[in-house]
């Protein structure tokens, strides 16, 4: 191998070394999951674990809808587990604020059910942390069509 061949090699790796590092900074990941969110258009707290999503490498759509409950209906979440805002990632829903490393749990492991979720909004989740208070403790339900839900992941209160 020539002088100028080394370096001509050298300068195509090092170029696109940085070419691949600037997509990374840019949020542009090979690897992103689609998810579709659900929620209203004043939710603050939906917008901030959207973003918790795409900071995991979630490719994220949003719709803002006016009718969230019939829409919870229609995709066979359990009313006692309803939140604030619904998400649809491959054959799944989540509900709720469930932490994106769960969501990417369930992916992996593609056990038989309906989907995930947190119920409510509990303090401390993705998306409702709030300076000064302390985080509460909840659990992640994986639940199936029948109604019959699991934990599936437990935080402890801070």
């Amino acid at each position: 191998m020539t002088r100028e061949t080394r370096i001509e090699r050298r300068t195509l790796l090092i170029g696109g070394t940085a070419a691949i590092g600037g997509m990374a900074l840019s949020g542009c990941t090979a690897n992103a999951i689609p998810i579709k969110v659900y929620k209203n258009a004043g939710c603050g707290c939906c917008k901030v674990w959207v973003q918790r999503l795409k900071a995991a490498s979630f490719e994220t759509t949003v719709e803002d809808r006016d009718d969230l409950q019939e829409l919870k209906k229609q995709l066979g979440v359990p009313d006692d587990l309803a939140s604030c805002h619904t998400a649809t990632v491959d054959r799944y829903v989540i509900e709720g604020h469930v932490p994106p490393a769960d969501i990417k749990r369930l992916l992996a492991q593609k056990p038989a059910a309906r989907g995930l979720s947190v119920p409510g909004m509990p303090v401390g989740s993705p998306g409702m942390e709030v300076e000064g208070q302390p985080n509460e403790a909840y659990t992640v339900w994986l639940f199936q069509d029948s109604g019959q839900r699991s934990p599936f992941a437990k935080y402890a209160a801070k």
